[in-house]
């Protein structure tokens, strides 16, 4: 079981330490690829495989598919870098403030499912 969880570690690392590399070289590319549901595209047959539970499964596929657009809150303080004149770690932590505003938000949506 615990060979499990490190070869999950090791294969997602892996494509978040390439997509890092790769942000150096070709940041549009890189952007391109962790926009895709990469990272879901992992996850869900790790959790299946794991849990062997189709209905939980599909359960948090549902949250996933809520919850993108609503984790895009963390770039808007980004996108409005130039009006607010912020050092980037001022924009990081608005990003990340609007993230936690953002999982209130998924609760209320996930409740209606």
């Amino acid at each position: 079981m615990l060979y499990s969880f490190f070869l999950k570690a090791l294969i997602s690392g892996s494509v978040i330490a390439f997509a890092s590399w790769l942000s150096g070289k070709k940041p549009e590319l890189a952007g391109f690829i962790i926009a895709l549901p990469l990272m879901t595209l992992l996850v869900l047959p790790f959790s299946m495989a794991e849990h062997r539970d189709p209905a939980a499964s599909v359960r948090f596929a549902q949250s996933i598919c809520a919850a993108v657009p609503i984790s895009m809150l963390f770039f808007v303080p980004f996108l409005l870098a130039a009006r607010l004149q912020w050092g980037f770690w001022w924009l990081y932590g608005a990003g990340v403030a609007l993230l936690f505003a953002g999982f209130f938000l998924h609760k209320l949506i996930m409740a209606q499912f």
